[in-house]
């Protein structure tokens, strides 16, 4: 039995030895216990068959646990009416689900109106949801089969939120959509969350993912086994086995710089008069690098909310190993060295295995 305690928050979700066997003999979840705080991301990994859809399944009931006690809020879902607990729990799936032959509106509305809300009220919740995941107004109007795949996967977000339910249960809901579209759905969630602060339980075999998206990764093996759950942190310095580490890939110290900041990186002013020279505009934005002999190449600044491993690429990319510093409204701050970018690497590294 492996047991998940999160750092801090009350628990939302609690899987207390939960055992689930599908008719045909198979072990889909082994003997899980698993903790969920109120109000975190928790990522559930690991390869298909593995019982990470099935544990995520039976907290909202959808699939009954063959022995243990599930408890959301503190109740034994069990002991609850199941359509009554659906409708108390957003659902994302990978496909979106939406009704093709209702307006996006009264999608969104599906959940509220089952609860009882007037119809007014319902569609007005739906309207301003569409603002809160970024999506234009009259795209409510709009039927699913005329939006995008982001889009769409947009408003089955905004379907789950309707009825401001407490957790979000999420089945790979980003995994149909291209890279570019998934890292902006990913982007979108983030800010939701930092505003709404919901209980999510996210289910993606994509490890870059969950370490983007999770306060505490889960990682099943297949037979349902929960291996190790941490922090992204402490699972990229501390993979428990060979397996974790083996799905944690051969770049997982690089996977650890990307969830350290660049904030702490000291900074100089931008080199004048040598082989390169950063070219800025009337505000002092960065524009490019020009070479003595007139080439110009292109740069990206970076602010400090960015990753260490944002800063190293940048340091590769520049034509004299230093990354450009910005504030909030874009103006240079500064530049940082490839080599003060390295040291803090190796340190953020150190810390994290010390602090595992």
């Amino acid at each position: 039995m492996t047991i998940c305690r999160p750092g801090k928050g009350h628990l939302m979700i609690q899987f207390d030895a939960v055992h689930k066997r599908f008719p045909n003999g198979t072990t889909a979840v082994h003997d899980l216990s698993l903790e969920m705080p109120e109000g975190g991301v928790t990522v559930l990994v690991g390869s298909s068959g593995c019982g990470k859809t099935t544990t995520l399944r039976m907290i909202n009931r959808m699939v009954d646990p063959t022995s243990g006690t599930i408890r959301v809020g503190g109740r034994d879902i069990l002991e609850q009416d199941a359509a009554e607990l659906r409708r108390s729990i957003g659902y994302v799936i990978q496909q979106s689900g939406l009704f093709p032959h209702r307006t996006v509106l009264d999608n969104i509305a599906t959940v509220p109106l089952l609860l009882g809300w007037g119809r007014r009220k319902a569609r007005a919740r739906a309207a301003e949801l569409l603002d809160t995941v970024g999506l234009a107004a009259d795209a409510g109007r709009r039927y699913p089969h005329q939006l995008s795949g982001g889009q769409q996967q947009r408003v089955g977000v905004a379907r789950a939120l309707a009825a401001d339910p407490p957790v979000l249960l999420m089945d790979e809901p980003f995994g149909a959509v291209d890279p570019v579209v998934r890292t902006q759905l990913q982007d979108e969630l983030l800010r939701l969350q930092k505003e709404l602060s919901k209980t999510i339980v996210f289910v993606t075999h994509d490890i870059d993912e969950a370490v983007r998206l999770g306060d505490q990764i889960a990682v099943f093996r297949t037979g349902g086994h929960l291996v190790q759950c941490a922090s992204p942190a402490e699972l990229l310095a501390r993979p428990a086995d060979d397996f974790v580490a083996d799905f944690l890939g051969a770049e997982r110290g690089l996977k650890l710089l990307s969830l350290t900041t660049l904030a702490d990186v000291p900074q100089g002013p931008a080199p004048e008069g040598g082989a390169w020279t950063l070219v800025l505009d009337e505000a002092r934005r960065p524009q490019h690098w020009r070479s003595k002999d007139g080439a110009e190449l292109p740069v990206r600044p970076l602010r400090d909310r960015d990753s260490l491993l944002a800063a190293l690429n940048e340091s590769v990319a520049s034509p004299n190993g230093l990354t450009v510093r910005v504030d909030a409204d874009g103006v240079l701050t500064g530049v940082s060295s490839r080599d003060d970018i390295h040291e803090h690497a190796g340190r953020a590294h150190s810390e994290a295995s010390v602090a595992a």
